[in-house]
Parts: C-alpha cells; structure tokens; sequence
C-alpha cells in the first residue's frame, strides 16, 4: 500500500547520512522532498501542508541541531509525525456496561463492509466474546445471503427475518435485534447497513434511523483505502449525515497509494480503530499508528509479526520442538514439515518477511518469493513414508523416483530437497553441540580438552611452567584451580618485566563459577 510514498521517504533520508550537520537549506531541501512523496501518494492537500509545517519546525529546533546524527534525528521526527497524524495511540472498542455492546457499520456501496463485519465477528470471537451479525442491508442484491455465509465462516450466529433484495425494513430489524440478542446471551451485535453509490440522501437518512432506533455504543465507518483523497469528502459527508465515532481501512493490501489512511483521521478528528490487510477473515488487526509509520519509514513491524506467530504456534509444540533440538534427538523431515505448516498459517510469506526492518529495500526480490514453492516441498515430504521421512538417508534412487511422481515433480526437486535438509541438519547439530566455541555445552574443543585433561601430561623442566601447570590441573578428578597456582608465583618467580597489578592477591582470585 505504501511503497511508493515508504521509497521516496527512503531515499530522502539516505541522501541525509552523510550530512555532519544540517544547514537550514537541507532542512528545506527535505521538507520539500517530503511534501512531494505526500502528495505522490494522494495525500489530501491539508494534511501535506500541515504535516511539512511541523517536520519544519521541529527539524530547525535544538534536538536536530544539537544532536550527533542530525539524520537520525529528523528520520525521529517524521516517524512521530506520522504516528501522531495516524492517530497517536491505538484506540480501543468501547464495550456497554450491560450487553450488548452495539456496533454499527457504515459506508459506501464497494467499501467492503458485509466482509468486514464477519472479520470484526471473528476478531472479537477470538478474545471470548460471544457477538451477533445483524443483516440489516436489505437493499444490495443477495446482501443477507452474503452476511449468512460469512457469519458461518466466521463461527459466528446471524439475525436475518427478512429475504432482503429490497423487502423489508432495515429499521425494524435492527431494532429487534436487540431483544433478540440479550434473549440469546450475545454480548455483542454488529449491524451491517447499506452502502450508498455516493452521497445518497435517502439512504442517509436510513442510516440516521437505525442509529437512532439502537443508539449504538460505536458508529464504524468502513471506507476502501483505495480511493485516495475522495475518501475525505465521503467521511466528512458522513460526519455531517450520520456521525461516527471510528474509521474502519479496508484494503490495505492493495497496490492503491495509500493517501486515506493519512488523511481521514486528520480531517475528520476520529481515529482510525481497525485495518483489514486482506481477502481472508483473518486479514483484519487492530490499526496500531506507531506500528503503520514505523513500516512507511522501511523501520520493520516486529511486533505484529511476533503477534502473528503467538497466535499460530502452539506454545507446548513449541517447547516439545525446542526440547528435541537441545536434547539432540535429531530434527526429522516429519518436523520440518510441521514447523513449515506452522510458518504458512501466520500468512504469506512475502508479507511476513515485509515485516523485517529495512526490507523495503528488497521489495523486488521479496515479489519474487511464491507461496506455492512452500507447497511443493510439502507434498514432496507428504509424499514419503513415515521411515523416509524420520531417516532420509534411506532416501536412495528409486525412491527419490517414486516420491517425485508421487507429488508432481521433479526428481531434481526432491534431490535438492534432500540435500537442503541434510545442511540444515548439520547446522542444527554444530549450534546443538556449541558450534565448538570453549566453554559451550557439549563444544567439541571442549571435549577434547576434557579427553587431553585424563592423559597424562609431560612435565616441563622449568619449575615455574611445572608450579602452574600443576596448580591448574589440581590433580586427576578435580576441577582447576588457577587461583593456587598464581598462588604459588610469588612476585620474584615471574617472567623478568611482569609485575602483578597493586593490591592484587593471587591465591583469591577465582574464575567465574569457581568456589
């Protein structure tokens, strides 16, 4: 959504880096950069301004001028601008002291507002609450029978009496949805109203009824963040007609430049509550302001991304993997599949790696990862036996035949497959075993000098070498104490121009972990 205008802010401040200090002529030199990519974006015209203004001011201030990286410093200053035009802070549903809890949707014909209902069901489904889908568009063609399907996708009940296709009436239904709901212990009702084809007044004055009728807790307007600044003039028609108390982004993911979602919170004042970055339910989050600037400035997403992975991977699976690695049991192609299936279910992976900070810069290659090749390699491993894929060493000639048509490739793939995993599991074994750093757990120069330390030893003709290396191996079974043996080195039995440091008492010193 946001490359473009997420490349030229980029550019911009990486023309800064090798700046000791900014002049004011830099200082105008950026902003005007800035403004252009704003403006490249659709930003709406008031907010450009507005927004420069203060990146302006602030970059002329005494943090820029007395700071040590003044790039830094102004690359700060955009980053909590935006986060303060987006909105400051994540704004939460407010929840009705006696249930339910009332949301209302509202928006244009086309702005996704019967999906969306069914990914703010599942959403709040999700953190235990039970809610309701209310169809209460009776105008769009099959708009009920589309509420239905979604609401069952998303395990979620649905109010329906009426056919819709533009029988019955939405005010009444939405009233007696109510009732309905505390007699089936909802806690929460979303009521899906019709979209306008622009700023209909009939249909506007609909809307006003059916607040009017349940007085809902929060007013929601969806607006497709693809239609640029025509999305102001659509939120302020609907701040003046109907009200509301909250922005709802659909299509994020979309190829749109993304001048909406920094424009409506600015000129309507109301913040922007939720974000669907997607086709599927789960596609929908929270819209965190700082998370949103921090991707526009190519600074990464990593606590979204961390979300997403503690909503996917089971926490006692986790630890049962993490378990086997330690213990050296060994890594089985049977596990790779599963942490594999465990990684595509938070998502595609092309968004996911998008969440890494500077991968902007990478966009081209990322554009080239496919989701598919992930599917491939599992139905290679599906394609196995369960004693090819616990050992694939087994994995001989015709057997790599077979498993290649099997799961429709070819058996050059399986070949590389193979190899991949047999690096992969090398790799798991070195950093396993202490990757042979001294002092690691299981290292191998680690054991070796356990093995070397059982041996027996020469002892060297010089009685200051004997001393310490007598004192260091403190005898067969015992662990070394370096501290004795310095002990016994007086100030006089050292090499000719070492000198002890002041104060310092040989016979206490201790390594770490000695007692």
């Amino acid at each position: 959504m946001f490359e473009t205008l997420s490349d030229r802010l980029t550019s911009v401040f990486s023309s800064l880096r090798s700046k000791g200090r900014l002049s004011d002529a830099d200082i105008d030199a950026t902003c005007r950069e800035i403004r252009i990519a704003l403006l490249e974006a659709d930003v709406a015209l008031p907010v450009v301004k507005t927004f420069v203004a203060q990146v302006k001011e602030r970059a002329r201030g005494a943090e820029v001028s007395q700071a040590l990286n003044p790039a830094q410093q102004v690359v700060k200053i955009v980053n909590d601008e935006l986060i303060e035009i987006l909105g400051g802070e994540t704004r939460r549903l407010r929840l009705a002291k006696n249930p339910p809890t009332v949301i209302m949707l509202a928006g244009l014909q086309g702005a996704g507002k019967t999906t969306l209902a069914g990914k703010l069901a599942r959403h709040l489904r999700e953190q235990n609450h039970v809610p309701l889908l209310v169809a209460a568009d009776l105008q769009r063609p099959n708009a009920v029978q589309q509420l239905s399907v979604v609401a069952e996708r998303a395990g979620v009940a649905v109010y329906a009496p009426e056919p819709g296709n533009g029988v019955g009436d939405p005010v009444a239904v939405a009233r007696q949805s109510i009732d309905h709901a505390r007699r089936q212990q909802h806690d929460i009702v979303i009521i899906d109203t019709a979209g306008r084809l622009g700023i209909d007044q009939e249909l506007m004055k609909q809307a006003a009824d059916i607040r009017d009728a349940v007085s809902p807790d929060e007013v929601l307007f969806v607006v497709d963040a693809m239609i640029g600044q025509d999305a102001v003039s659509t939120a302020q028609a609907f701040m003046e007609g109907v009200g509301f108390d909250g922005v709802v982004l659909t299509k994020l993911d979309g190829d749109a430049r993304g001048g909406a979602a920094l424009s409506v919170r600015h000129i309507t004042g109301k913040p922007i509550m939720f974000a669907s970055t997607g086709e599927k339910l789960e596609d929908f989050d929270a819209f965190h302001p700082d998370r949103m600037a921090s991707r526009i400035l190519d600074m990464g997403d990593i606590l979204t991304l961390i979300e997403q992975a503690q909503k996917t991977f089971d926490e006692q699976e986790a630890a049962r993997m993490a378990g086997k690695l330690t213990s050296g049991e060994g890594f089985t192609l049977e596990d790779f599949l599963e942490q594999m299936m465990m990684v595509r279910k938070m998502g595609p992976i092309k968004n996911l790696l998008g969440m890494m900070p500077g991968m902007g810069q990478m966009r081209d290659q990322l554009n080239q990862i496919d989701d598919r090749d992930l599917d491939r390699v599992a139905a290679i491993i599906r394609s196995m036996t369960p004693a090819e894929r616990a050992d694939p060493k087994i994995i001989k000639g015709s057997r790599r035949e077979r498993i290649a048509k099997g799961s429709g490739v070819t058996v050059t793939e399986v070949n590389n497959l193979v190899v991949r995993f047999f690096e992969a599991q090398k790799m798991m074994k070195r950093v396993t075993s202490g990757m042979g750093i001294p002092g690691m757990p299981g290292g191998r120069k680690a054991k070796a000098a356990q093995k070397k330390a059982g041996k027996g030893r020469r002892v060297s003709g010089d009685p200051r070498k004997a001393a310490l290396a007598k004192g260091a191996s403190g005898g067969a079974g015992k662990s070394p104490d370096l501290g004795g043996a310095l002990g016994n080195l007086g100030a006089g039995q050292l090499p000719p121009g070492i000198e002890l440091p002041p104060g310092f008492d040989p016979s206490k010193f201790k390594f770490p972990g000695q007692k």
